[in-house]
């Protein structure tokens, strides 16, 4: 967990959230600037900064987050999704720990 990392403390309890969904793995909670009717956020725990950090090592963990995508959004009350990881500066991502958006119902 990085110390400075607004997603790590929302992990560990000292920020609150409107939380959906956790496991061992993930913590998933509603986006504080949601871009449709939901829009959620898949966080796993463990603090990755962005996708272009990933290993192999992390496949399971990336491929388990995915999955986790229908299931989460038909539990939201959606019929079809979208799913978006910005990764890096350039590509839009603000914080910089790794996570998936989910998003739909306009």
């Amino acid at each position: 967990m990085s110390t400075d990392c607004i997603f790590c403390k929302i992990i560990k309890g000292d920020i609150p959230t409107k939380k959906i969904y956790e496991d061992d793995d993930f913590i998933v909670f509603h986006d504080i600037k949601p871009m449709s009717k939901v829009h959620f956020l898949i966080v796993p725990k463990l603090h990755i900064e962005t996708l272009k950090d990933c290993t192999e090592t992390h496949q399971s963990l990336l491929g388990k987050a995915l999955m986790l995508a229908p299931k989460l959004a038909e539990s939201q009350g959606l019929l079809g999704f979208k799913t978006l990881i910005n990764t890096g500066r350039e590509g839009g991502q603000e914080v910089f720990h790794i996570h998936v958006h989910v998003f739909g119902g306009h």
